[in-house]
This record gives structure tokens, sequence and C-alpha cells, in this order.
């Protein structure tokens, strides 16, 4: 049997346990992209609210974002994002 004939399942990595919320964020945007929603909207929303449904479930992406302290994710975001405007 050929290489072209095995049917393979690719899994999408995890964040190993403790990372940050850049590897979190990062995650939960590729799973968001993958369902095809808009991810920087679907965050916001998350983050603004806390309503877990702006978050889809694929991949765990829901209960991993749920890890992270929404307020600490905020702060940071604007903290990097002042600091790259002024470049």
């Amino acid at each position: 049997m050929a290489d072209d004939d095995v049917t393979r399942i690719l899994r999408e990595r995890l964040p190993e346990p403790g990372a940050g919320p850049r590897e979190i964020l990062e995650h939960v945007y590729r799973a968001l992209q993958e369902k095809g929603y808009d991810p920087p909207r679907q965050i916001a929303y998350y983050l603004i609210t806390g309503e877990p449904a702006y978050i889809t479930a694929h991949l765990g992406a829901r209960s991993l974002i749920a890890k992270l302290d929404r307020d600490e994710v905020i702060e940071e975001l604007v903290r990097h994002y002042l600091t790259g405007a002024r470049r």
C-alpha cells in the first residue's frame, strides 16, 4: 500500500500545561479561523463580555481561554498596542 493510500489523522497540538496567554490566544485564534470565524472580533467580544459562546469549543479553545484572567489579558493587549504604536 502506497503512502498516498493511508488515512492519516493530524491532531492539533494543545499548548503545553502552564502555557502563557500568548500561546493560548494563538491556539484559540487558529481554532476560530479553522471554523470560519473572525478571530479578532470573537476574541474581543469574549474579553469584553466574558460570554464563552463567542469562542468555539473546537480544539478545546473554549476551555483553554477560560483559564485566562480576562482583565490581565486586556491590560497586556493595551500595553502591547500602546508600546507598538510609539515606534
